[in-house]
């Protein structure tokens, strides 16, 4: 089998079972299947391709020629392998080991031998399937017969590591990777003396290397929980996606009232993805199962209990007899560019620290956590006017988000519309008054950025100033006190109106009045016309300073 290994392992042979519309849905489940990451560094020193496939075997083309086959024996070969990890783990001085990226074997899988109804698991872990998640710890012994189980192609796959000191990876057709941190001469012999061929490489193919390493894994910490509150409490999300090992999955319907239980019974270091609640008119859910190809169901019984299966669009009536006394259920896709939930996020360690080294699929909310945790407040950034809504609020494009900018926070200065201020399309700058993580919201303003005219407005207490009325109201007038078409305007109560004005006056009529006083906290200027009137302002005519 030819890979990015730059060199060719014995071809495995076609599963006769596997039809031509199954094969046409391997793109559509390899997300699922055992990963093969490109060739990476990583941090031990010594790292050994163990083989049973002897080098004089290969033509000038690397190209294996031999006899051996690519399946495990079950018998004296399969042991040999497991005797040269044993040694290669005591000579690096390991007891234990740790389960990295566990997966298990999903609808379709390509190996050379059936998959075990238990994936080679049965009896080897406390909790049965459960523990095998990333992260935890076993013996060497326990280790040992993982590997036999990987070797057998049993349906489950992991890397087997202690950081920093020795590593186990299977690989395709019999091909072993053995890392440590010493160079394991006793081992290497010994692995020599069982028949095996050992041969020095700069890293194991299978060593973790992540898809996008670019991208920052969303915690579920308390943010994520608050967000997951947060949706629920808003009917916009009821169903968490809990992914352990690969295919291995619980699904759990939510309410507010079962969050806390339902974390409290996650298995370490899950994959979490949040989605939509089922539907309670099964009827309405089927009408999205398609006509061809798998999809997956999920379907919660009349005991609340919550089911999913793989199913062949091709056959509905099998499908509908499986729902049969199902009270909600839900249509998804198995494709990973259709299966979108409404957020992710990886479990942390008891201690907060993320340790899984598993990503998700982005979702467009991951991307908005991605960016609001880079945000700050008293930031300043740049953005473009997306829209201006009826109710006042103006939006602002951040980077494929949508910040906004409250009416007040426009100016300081009296405006009758945003669009006096700003248009769809202008380029702006302005400061980060609040980032929201559990709402996903980001509060702007471009008053911040504009120097305040309120303090310098309190030295004008007690002078006189003609100014035109620029607002009637049942308890007074505003008259603007500033000479600019934006001026700062202040109230004459009706009780500080001059009862010659009180018939007359109208918008757009000018008045003097004196400044009584100037409130900073609540932005509110004191007028009056009587006091004006009294001083003579009327006759002298005094204008706006």
């Amino acid at each position: 089998m030819e890979d990015d290994r730059g060199i060719d392992e014995p071809r495995p042979r076609r599963l006769v079972e596997l039809a031509a519309r199954l094969e046409a849905e391997r793109a559509a489940t390899d997300v699922r299947q055992r990963p093969r990451p490109p060739v990476t560094g990583e941090a031990l020193s010594y790292v050994y391709e163990v083989t049973k496939y002897d080098p004089a075997d290969r033509d000038e083309h690397g190209h294996y020629t031999g006899s051996e086959p690519s399946a495990s024996d079950h018998g004296p070969v399969e042991t040999a392998y497991l005797r040269a990890v044993a040694a290669f783990a005591e000579e690096s001085g390991v007891d234990h080991l740790v389960i990295r990226e566990p997966h298990i074997s999903g609808p379709v899988h390509f190996t050379l031998e059936p998959v075990a109804d238990d994936h080679g698991l049965t009896g080897l872990l406390q909790g049965g399937l459960a523990g095998f998640h990333d992260g935890a710890v076993v013996p060497v012994e326990v280790g040992l017969q993982l590997v036999r189980a990987m070797l057998r192609d049993s349906g489950a796959w992991c890397r087997l590591e202690v950081e920093s000191l020795f590593t186990v990876h299977v690989g395709w057709d019999q091909y072993l990777y053995v890392g440590s941190s010493r160079p394991c001469e006793r081992a290497l012999t010994y692995t020599r003396s069982l028949g095996l061929f050992p041969r020095r490489r700069d890293a194991s193919p299978y060593a973790f290397a992540p898809d996008d390493p670019l991208q920052a894994q969303r915690p579920a910490d308390d943010d994520f929980w608050a967000r997951l509150h947060w949706s629920v409490g808003v009917n916009r999300a009821a169903l968490l996606e809990e992914t352990y090992a690969g295919n291995a999955s619980r699904w759990h319907r939510l309410t507010r009232d079962t969050i806390d239980a339902v974390r409290s019974r996650l298995i370490p270091r899950a994959q979490l993805a949040v989605w939509p609640d089922l539907l309670t008119d099964v009827d309405t859910a089927m009408a999205a199962l398609p006509d061809e190809g798998l999809v997956e169901i999920i379907w919660e019984d009349d005991d609340a209990g919550i089911t999913r299966a793989v199913v062949d669009g091709t056959q509905p009536d099998a499908v509908t007899s499986q729902l049969t006394g199902a009270r909600a259920a839900v249509v998804l896709p198995l494709t990973a560019d259709e299966r979108e939930p409404l957020f992710t996020a990886v479990l942390p360690d008891s201690d907060g620290i993320l340790r899984a080294r598993w990503q998700t699929e982005t979702t467009p909310g991951d991307r908005n956590w991605a960016l609001l945790r880079t945000l700050r407040r008293g930031q300043v950034l740049t953005g473009t006017v997306s829209a201006i809504a009826s109710f006042g609020v103006t939006f602002v494009d951040i980077g494929d988000f949508d910040a906004m900018i409250n009416l007040p926070e426009l100016s300081w200065r009296p405006f009758d519309h945003p669009s006096d201020i700003v248009s769809v399309g202008q380029e702006i700058t302005a400061e980060i008054l609040d980032v929201d993580m559990i709402r996903e919201r980001v509060s702007l303003s471009l008053r911040a950025l504009q120097e305040d005219p309120w303090p310098e407005l309190t030295q004008w207490v007690g002078l006189v100033v003609t100014g035109p009325v620029t607002k009637v109201v049942p308890f007074g007038v505003f008259v603007r006190v500033e000479d600019r078409p934006d001026g700062l305007v202040g109230l004459v109560h009706t009780s500080e109106l001059h009862e010659s004005a009180r018939d007359t006056i109208g918008i757009g009529s000018t008045l003097t009045v004196k400044i009584l006083d100037v409130d900073l906290a609540r932005r509110r200027i004191s007028l009056s016309h009587k006091q004006a009137f009294a001083a003579g302002a009327e006759a002298d005519g005094t204008a706006l300073p």
